[in-house]
């Protein structure tokens, strides 16, 4: 017989076979066992106690902490699941809590769905679902309603997630890459490219043993620390696939400016820099989860630098550009042999040099 519960009055289940099978997603008690067992019990919370097929949330309670409603959603399909630093359930929060936070959004309630292949083995499942829930109460968020889809065995890679999340934005704020000017400043909260070498590292095929953990994190602390010092932020992104490289040429395209970047204050760990070279990749180009592109006017920087340098996730925080004139948007990087050369946007994914 299957271990009994009881939360909140309500009795939950508990799954007692190993491995996923077809009928936990046929929408009976085997699917009820799943759901309780993997996911209730890790995200328990009174909003999604009632287990309705949406989260009822008091909109005063949204209404005294802003004016506006923010609202995002993204899809993870990370291999391998687990890396050093995190997992596709610590990522799929960070992620999400992220884009709230760079739009000065507060961040407050995720969904979550889980697309499931048959056979997955159960305990894979409660180890993300605890990484997610640990995520969550370190961003101080709430997963208050989700789903979860089971497939036959090769129709998905174990597990794919998707998140949802909803977010105040408070009165008066407006950040917009539009709003960009020449004379600006280019700011990041530390190292990048750390996430995109260590997902490469970790996935085996290279043979390689590299020192590198992901920088997942939610930045809406930084964020909050930031925006409390300095409400003069141009614009705010983070930096995930495509890079740091990425985001700037999507500020220069948005505000029609040039940026020009410095290739001696980049900041790259030896470590990272070092797993890039010996495949010909960028780390200007690589992922990142826990690195924001920040934007600011020269007079306000010093004073957010030191903002965002007093929290953990900005201690290395630095200035790596600034905006020029308005004229065809381009990124260009002053190279450390005194030269200029274009940073581009990407096309397709980096490939190691083969020659």
């Amino acid at each position: 017989m299957n271990a009994i519960a009881r939360i909140g009055g309500r009795r939950r289940d508990r799954v007692q076979v190993d491995k996923v099978t077809l009928a936990h997603g046929s929408g009976g008690k085997a699917m009820k066992d799943l759901i309780d067992d993997v996911f209730v019990s890790a995200f328990d919370n009174p909003i999604l106690a009632p287990l309705d097929d949406h989260a009822s949330i008091d909109l005063a309670e949204l209404a005294a902490q802003g004016d506006r409603l923010a609202f995002t959603t993204d899809g993870f399909v990370v291999d391998p699941l687990f890396f050093p630093g995190g997992d596709i359930g610590k990522l799929a929060v960070c992620g999400t809590v992220n884009d709230l936070a760079v739009g000065g959004a507060t961040p407050l309630y995720l969904s979550c769905a889980a697309i499931i292949e048959e056979g997955c083995p159960v305990e894979l499942l409660r180890r993300v679902a605890r990484s997610m829930a640990d995520a969550a109460r370190e961003a101080g968020v709430r997963i208050v309603t989700g789903d979860t889809k089971i497939v036959p065995h090769g129709l998905c890679d174990k597990l794919y997630l998707t998140t949802s999340g909803v977010g105040v934005i408070q009165a008066g704020l407006s950040l917009d890459a539009r709003s960009v000017e020449p004379g600006d400043v280019v700011l990041v909260n530390g190292p990048f490219g750390d996430h995109g070498a260590t997902i490469l590292a970790a996935r085996g095929d290279l043979a390689l043993d590299a020192p590198i953990a992901s920088d997942c994190a939610p930045l809406n602390g930084l964020i909050a620390a930031m925006l409390a010092a300095n409400r003069g932020i141009r614009f705010m992104r983070d930096a995930t696939r495509g890079g740091v490289a990425t985001v700037l040429n999507e500020i220069a395209d948005s505000s029609s400016v040039e940026i020009v970047i410095d290739e001696s204050a980049l900041p790259v760990r030896e470590e990272t820099k070092g797993f890039c070279e010996l495949l010909g990749l960028d780390p200007l180009y690589l992922a990142n989860e826990g690195k924001l592109v920040v934007v600011a006017p020269a007079g306000s920087a010093d004073a957010l630098l030191a903002a965002m340098r007093s929290h953990p996730l900005g201690a290395e925080a630095c200035a790596i550009g600034r905006v020029g004139g308005f004229r065809e948007p381009r990124v260009m990087m002053r190279t450390s042999l005194g030269g200029m050369r274009i940073v581009d946007m990407l096309i397709g994914d980096q490939l190691p040099r083969i020659c």
